[in-house]
């Protein structure tokens, strides 16, 4: 029974490998049912139940839920303004807050079109000269134009996000966020390469070691956008190769590698060859070396689950679900129409491989 079981495991990891990108994504959530076939993750390992699963964030941050939470039932936008201004703008905290509260009012307008999110817009009424509500205007418009970038009203709202980075830039001197955010913005608006690296030399020149920062470049140098899979790894490789002791740079390219897979894989043993165990083993690196309480560690530790799955690396798999589980609002799993059915059922594919390679929650190392 036990082989079946990892049978079924195998069949629905090649069947998702074989498909492409929006199609691998659908399959990935009507294959929940089928995995949990093979092993019962949520019982017997203490995960937290799908439904249960919070979308909006990458791992825990209460603070930020609870400013959330009164935000979407009050539409008291103070919380949020408070935890902003008592944030760092030195680390990547602030970076990291500002792009949830966004994707929050941006949710909640997509839910409720005319009057979701209306906090957000009280925040700028009230409070023009906030640097906290400015970025996360600023971020919050550029998510609306990338969400449909064939809008006539794209450019125009990509134009306003830039005006309100340079607000926010001029409210918060030497807070590298409204720079970041405009990263994307130039990323959308087709920016040169020289418009584009004066902006990223301004955020360097504040930031030198921003993960996120170099997570937003990536995008702007990966084929998809304004440059190709060449661009991008010598982008992510020269992060990674200089990159200081305790940052996670040396886990950037397996980010740009997730970017240029190809939807339809006839590599056989793609996952464990060299390119792609080279940039696993990095990831690896960075999460080990790094701060446990590093703000971004959370989007590393879930696409690390995401490769290692497909490598067959069980073992190390279970080890990175057991310090994310509860939240999935990162890469890979934002990708799809529902990240907690995507990241369901790799959570109980690693379950099913952890236990045919002879596993068990009995056996599972301590957490070190």
């Amino acid at each position: 029974m036990e082989f079946l079981f990892i049978l079924i495991a195998l069949v629905m990891i090649c069947g998702v490998v074989a498909v492409p990108a929006m199609r691998r994504r659908r399959a990935g959530q009507q294959a929940v049912q089928g995995a949990r076939l093979a092993t019962d993750p949520e019982g017997a390992y203490g995960f937290v139940p799908t439904p249960q699963l919070d979308v909006r964030l990458p791992g825990p941050d209460p603070e930020l839920l609870a400013a959330l939470d009164e935000a979407r039932r009050t539409q008291d936008w103070q919380p949020a303004a408070r935890l902003l201004a008592g944030t760092d703008t030195a680390g990547e905290l602030r970076w990291q807050r500002v792009q949830t509260l966004a994707g929050a009012a941006a949710m909640e307008l997509a839910e409720a079109p005319g009057t979701g999110g209306m906090w957000l817009r009280h925040w700028r009424v009230v409070a023009p000269k906030d640097p906290g509500g400015a970025a996360v205007q600023a971020q919050f418009l550029l998510q609306q134009a990338l969400r449909d970038p064939s809008s006539q009203d794209y450019r125009m709202i990509l134009e306003e996000a830039r005006t309100v980075c340079g607000e926010a830039a001029l409210l918060a001197p030497g807070d590298p966020v409204p720079y970041i955010v405009e990263l994307g913005v130039a990323r959308g608006l087709g920016a040169t390469e020289a418009e584009f690296q004066s902006v990223w030399e301004t955020v360097m020149a504040r930031a030198p070691h921003h993960m996120g920062a170099h997570l937003v470049a990536l995008r702007y140098w990966s084929a998809a956008w304004h440059g190709s899979a060449e661009q991008a790894d010598a982008f992510a490789e020269r992060a990674a190769g200089s990159a200081p002791e305790k940052t996670l740079l040396p886990a950037l390219p397996l980010f740009a590698v997730h970017d240029h897979l190809p939807d339809v894989n006839l590599v056989r043993g793609l996952y464990r060859g060299a390119v792609v165990s080279r940039a696993i083993d990095g990831a690896l690196y960075a999460v080990q070396q790094s701060p446990s309480d590093h703000p971004v560690l959370p989007h590393v530790r879930h696409l690390l689950v995401w490769f290692l799955v497909r490598a067959e690396r069980y073992g190390e798999a279970m080890e990175q679900l057991r310090r994310v589980d509860g939240h999935v609002g990162a890469v890979p799993w934002s990708y799809g129409a529902s990240p907690a059915a995507e990241y369901a059922t790799y959570r109980a594919l690693a379950v099913a491989g952890w236990e045919a390679q002879g596993g068990s929650p009995a056996t599972l190392p301590p957490r070190s």
